[in-house]
């Protein structure tokens, strides 16, 4: 496994994995656009990824703009296997590297993802439209 930061060329492969997740499907995937992925590894933003033979299994992003987990999300087939771990603590290494705001993300109520958040220690903050949001304090990252 190689993690390693994102670059434009990923987008293609960040798509697929994107849109090929079991939970928080996204309604219409063309709301995701490829400039939009740019943006937020170039912008507002910085990226993550985890390579398996020159395939991307799995990508995480963090916006810097509003403070958020962006993303971050696996091929269903490498779920349970620590890459989603290895890629939530790069990027919220890079996140509170750069800042000490408390960071949020938001996800689809009784998903794997929640539990997954609460595993690694996100405070259940209520909720953010239909999802329910996590925040994440530097001094809670650092212990």
């Amino acid at each position: 496994m190689i993690y390693r930061k994102a670059t434009i060329k990923d987008i293609p492969l960040i798509q697929v994995v994107r849109n090929s997740v079991k939970e928080n499907q996204l309604s219409n995937p063309s709301l995701i656009s490829n400039e939009l992925v740019e943006e937020f590894i170039t912008k507002r933003g910085t990226g993550f990824v985890c390579e398996i033979d020159d395939t991307i299994v799995g990508f995480s992003i963090v916006d810097f703009i509003e403070n958020n987990v962006w993303a971050l999300f696996l091929l269903p087939e490498y779920e349970g296997k620590g890459i989603g771990k290895k890629l939530h603590q790069l990027i919220l290494d890079e996140y509170f590297s750069k800042t000490q705001k408390t960071i949020w993300l938001s996800t689809e109520t009784n998903s794997r993802a929640k539990k997954f958040y609460e595993k690694q220690g996100w405070k259940n903050v209520g909720f953010h439209g239909n999802e329910i949001k996590f925040e994440m304090c530097f001094k809670h990252w650092k212990k």
